[in-house]
């Protein structure tokens, strides 16, 4: 069972990101069309753990899928004027930069900057030199490997990730308020219209979807 916790504060909403994800980007600037005043908190998680928690594949593991992912997202992008530039290597390891903004605790101008590195420079952050100008390029003073790797960094990431996981997180990007999951770019519009009336998902065919029984399951075998 997922935990359906509410935000202690009930004028902020946590928004789950990794690194990786072009939506994550996209969605993020995206964020002026959420209500004013409202307060986001910005979480970094590890997908390829959340992934594994519940035995999925991330889009870039389907063969056919990855292209048309980086395609939506670059179509994407260029229909909503914003700079993008798929990184050099695609999906990498965002680990060392999680733990990073991890550690940082990172506010939405920073988060921006660590995304705009990804996909505005088209760069990866998974070498040591990518590290090094990754931390440069979010002003962090000091050896930016040497942060990436400290015990209490690598305890924050997984600490955020797992609370993710406990609160039934599947996929990045997805929004966390009133107990409430919104995955993905395309759940903004659905966000908006629920922090507007949070009795959405109480009202008519909504309410109903809650108690859909399943038809039929199918015997996936995991070798």
């Amino acid at each position: 069972m997922t935990e359906k916790k509410k935000n202690s504060d009930p004028d902020a909403i946590d928004w789950y990101f990794d690194l990786i994800s072009p939506f994550a980007f996209l969605q993020l600037n995206a964020f002026d069309r959420l209500p004013t005043g409202l307060k986001i908190v910005p979480k970094p998680v590890l997908l390829g753990a959340i992934l594994s928690h519940w035995g999925q594949l991330g889009p870039a593991e389907i063969g056919t899928k990855r292209l048309y992912t980086y395609r939506l997202a670059q179509w994407l992008a260029s229909e909503r004027g914003i700079g993008f530039t798929m990184p050099e290597r695609h999906p990498f390891n965002p680990l060392r930069a999680l733990r990073m903004l991890a550690a940082l605790g990172p506010d939405l101008r920073t988060v921006r900057r660590a995304f705009d590195f990804v996909f505005v420079e088209g760069r990866a952050p998974d070498t040591d030199e990518a590290i090094e100008d990754f931390g440069r390029y979010l002003m962090v003073s000091g050896a930016a490997t040497e942060l990436a790797g400290e015990q209490s960094a690598k305890d924050r990431l997984r600490q955020l990730t797992d609370e993710a996981i406990g609160r039934g997180v599947f996929g990045v990007p997805t929004f966390h308020v009133d107990g409430e999951l919104f995955w993905g770019d395309d759940a903004t519009g659905m966000l908006i219209a629920y922090l507007s009336d949070r009795t959405l998902f109480e009202q008519d065919k909504m309410a109903r979807l809650a108690t859909l029984p399943v038809g039929v399951q199918r015997n996936i075998s995991r070798s």
